[in-house]
């Protein structure tokens, strides 16, 4: 009988655990939830740093463009057989985000967005790409 409560216990709080997770987990195209540690996060560089247009463009071109295009405007060759939209950079309302916001999207990423901290170790690097998808506004 005490293994019988253990058991429904244990199968309750793990059902109970996966609920939450579940629950918690941004949906698709929904907006983002990006964690205030992020909102007011500042830059390792400068916004005229060099970097930015070389470093940063070069890595934008390898990792990036191929779903948000050239110039930003979600239209790369991949953009189509992905369910969710691949923004606008040149919006207003893309470049009204903080550095720490966009860094947090294009970084750590979610669902068909990858993560790209093991891809960009570098730091200073992320955010010449960050500032680079800053020059892209209309």
């Amino acid at each position: 009988m005490k293994n019988s409560v253990k058991l429904i216990a244990i199968f309750t709080t793990v059902v109970l655990f996966m609920t939450i997770n579940i629950a918690m987990i941004q949906k698709p195209g929904a907006p983002w939830v990006i964690p205030a540690k992020y909102k007011t996060m500042k830059s390792v560089i400068k916004a005229g740093d060099a970097s930015i247009n070389t470093t940063g463009k070069e890595l934008y071109n390898k990792h990036c463009k191929s779903c948000h295009g050239a110039k930003g405007l979600g239209d790369g060759p991949k953009a189509a057989n992905l369910k969710t939209d691949c923004g606008d950079f040149s919006t207003k309302a893309f470049q009204d985000q903080t550095d720490g916001e966009i860094y947090y999207q294009s970084i750590i990423g979610r669902d068909e967005m990858p993560n790209f901290e093991k891809k960009i170790t570098d730091e200073a690097d992320r955010w010449a790409v960050i500032y680079f998808m800053r020059t892209l506004k209309k």
